[in-house]
């Protein structure tokens, strides 16, 4: 238990009670086609982020304006569609998805059941039946880290996914540093799973309350006493829970335990950051309990100053049900009380794909008039939901090692950028529309096989194959080449060699 118990701290900081400005945000109206100011805020369409979905109206009232339009994809196995925004590397950023399911293209259709991806790591699993059963909408909220100039969302269909996946709302929030700075951002990220405000039977809350924008919501119902802390005087917290978690608590008045079962859902069996937030309004100093989850101790013999207190862990494993208990400690005179809290299973980053094969691959996209629809995104993962025609490594070291857009239709030019995919062994563009020049690829020394036979290329016969050691086969017919073939690779691959005569 003491390697649990290692991981709780308890902070009292200095905050502003001010009204906060607007969070640093980009706000996204998936499906929308022009820009709209909802509560002071600005949202964007989503034609800058994303260039394939089909964009739908709804005719029905919403609960709120940017539900009102949603973008949809095709029903396609293990593509995945994705959009780019850009971030600060290195930021820290609340990722929020909204769905609000627009009925599908037939009558009595349930919402689709899919994945949802950032960068190269699944997030979570969309399932909005039961909401939809509601008349709710849906959303999910993650905390991670920017490694790159840009962040990636991307629906997937999984074996759940029976009709198109859609989205109606993509929201990136920056975060302040101070906030769930005990996690390792490095290799972990956060899904949010629960955050409530205890004795709490209002609206949601969010901004101006929370100046992140995260959404707080009530938990008020058969609660046994609901007290309000209208003396709260906080001093803040490193996460910066809003000061209106603190002016209602749940509570009983004579000294006795309290349960709570919180989270409502059974949780998988996993790790999770717990924060659970405290704040005393009476002044009183015998108000001392203990705190076990699961019948296991989390914190002994807490007194809760008027200036608040936080308690947190950042990898507490859990599974099933969840229930929280706060009992008086011996010579308490008081009940316990709880403000608010928050608890986010701890994910891992999936990994990235290796920054040269990321260079390599958008110059290519870039030289395509016509790239594969699902080039965005990570390139290679997850593994499942690689890039068309891209195929990786496996390992911590995520590499490109073959490609094959054979008989893709495209048009465009082969970028020189390709010559960054260095642990490529095969290239196969043959029997598309390619034009232009081959670029020099005598710097994939791991190339075995070459084929961009019928297309338009022209241009010198790229003789710096010649030094590629590896090379077994290359096929470069019905082109335009001008030159001949070295002899060196004539003799080397002999009838794995494939020209046009005016090159043999």
């Amino acid at each position: 238990m003491l390697c649990f118990l290692s991981l709780l701290l308890l902070f009292t900081l200095p905050i502003s009670l001010s009204q906060p400005p607007p969070p640093r945000a980009l706000l996204i109206n998936c499906g929308a086609t022009t820009q709209t100011l909802i509560s002071g805020r600005l949202w964007l369409p989503d034609t800058d982020f994303i260039t394939t979905g089909t964009p739908i109206n709804f005719t029905q009232n919403v609960l709120h304006p940017t539900l009102s339009t949603v973008r949809s994809f095709p029903l396609l196995p293990q593509r995945k569609f994705c959009y780019v925004v850009p971030v600060y590397r290195t930021g820290k950023y609340l990722v929020r998805t909204r769905y609000y399911y627009y009925g599908g293209s037939g009558s009595g259709e349930l919402p689709p059941v899919f994945d949802q991806i950032v960068d190269g790591s699944f997030w979570s699993v969309v399932n909005t039946t039961e909401d939809y059963g509601r008349g709710d909408a849906s959303y999910y909220e993650g905390v991670f880290r920017a490694t790159g100039k840009s962040m990636s969302v991307c629906l997937a269909s999984n074996v759940y996914t029976t009709s198109d996946p859609f989205i109606s709302g993509l929201e990136f929030v920056l975060l302040g540093e101070s906030l769930y700075n005990s996690t390792d951002f490095g290799n972990s990220s956060l899904r949010l799973v629960a955050r409530h405000s205890f004795g709490y039977n209002g609206s949601m809350i969010g901004y101006p309350d929370d100046q992140f924008d995260r959404y707080w919501e009530p938990y008020g119902e058969n609660t046994p006493t609901v007290s309000k802390g209208a003396n709260v005087s906080i001093d803040g917290f490193w996460n910066l829970p809003p000061r209106k978690v603190f002016q209602t608590q749940w509570t009983v008045n004579q000294p006795q335990s309290m349960e709570i079962p919180w989270p409502f859902e059974p949780l998988r069996s996993s790790v999770y950051y717990i924060a659970l937030y405290f704040a005393e309004d009476t002044g009183a100093s015998s108000r001392t309990f203990n705190i076990t989850i699961n019948n296991v101790t989390f914190y002994d013999n807490l007194r809760v100053p008027p200036t608040g207190v936080a308690l947190f862990a950042n990898r507490w494993p859990l599974s099933g049900l969840t229930k929280i208990v706060l009992t008086p400690a011996s010579g308490s005179t008081l009940g316990p009380l709880i403000n608010g809290g928050e608890i986010f299973e701890v994910i891992p980053v999936g990994g990235r794909t290796h920054t040269r094969d990321l260079i390599g691959l958008d110059g290519l996209k870039n030289g395509f008039q016509n790239p594969p629809f699902d080039w965005n995104g990570d390139p290679c993962l997850p593994k499942e939901n690689s890039w068309t025609g891209v195929a990786c490594s496996n390992g911590s070291n995520i590499r490109v090692t073959g490609l094959n857009l054979t008989g893709m239709d495209l048009s465009g030019s082969l970028s020189p950028n390709v010559a960054n995919l260095t642990a490529l062994s095969d290239l196969w563009l043959g029997n598309n529309n390619l034009s232009g020049s081959i670029p020099d690829l005598s710097t994939l020394r791991m190339l075995k096989t070459v084929h961009l036979e019928d297309n338009r290329f022209n241009g010198p016969f790229p003789s710096s194959l010649a030094n590629i050691d590896r090379l077994q086969e290359l096929y470069l017919q019905s082109n335009n080449l001008t030159g001949q073939v070295p002899s060196s690779l004539k003799a080397k691959l002999g009838s794995n060699l494939r020209v046009d005569p005016q090159n043999s």
